[in-house]
């Protein structure tokens, strides 16, 4: 679903605290609706491990994920889905078929850094 886009303030923007994060595990989340991974991301010293529930299935294996690093926003307010708590919200791009292709990035930077 195409969703249309509307004008944010750069303040706005600035309350949105995306992080890189490394994946450490991830699990299949047997309890999910929708297909989905749950996924422990290292964001370094500062904020420590976050756990997320991330329906990446169809792009992804579990194998494949730990050591990924992944932006995220980490400063949503925890979420229950089913009977697990995500903490943060892991990025990606989302075609048509609702596939999601994670953002990440061109070289490896340190965990917990802020995106800009």
């Amino acid at each position: 679903m195409e969703k249309t886009s509307t004008n944010l303030s750069f303040d706005d923007f600035l309350k949105v605290d995306i992080r890189v994060g490394t994946v450490t595990d991830a699990k299949a989340f047997e309890k999910a609706r929708n297909p989905a991974y749950q996924l422990w991301i290292d964001f370094g010293p500062e904020l420590g491990t976050k756990k997320t529930s991330a329906q990446i299935t169809d792009l992804y294996s579990i194998d494949e994920l730990p050591g990924k690093q992944v932006l995220a926003v980490v400063n949503f307010p925890p979420k229950q889905i089913a009977n697990f708590m995500s903490e943060c919200l892991v990025l990606g791009a989302v075609d048509k078929k609702g596939a999601v292709t994670l953002l990440g990035l061109h070289g490896e930077a340190e965990n917990g850094l802020r995106v800009s």
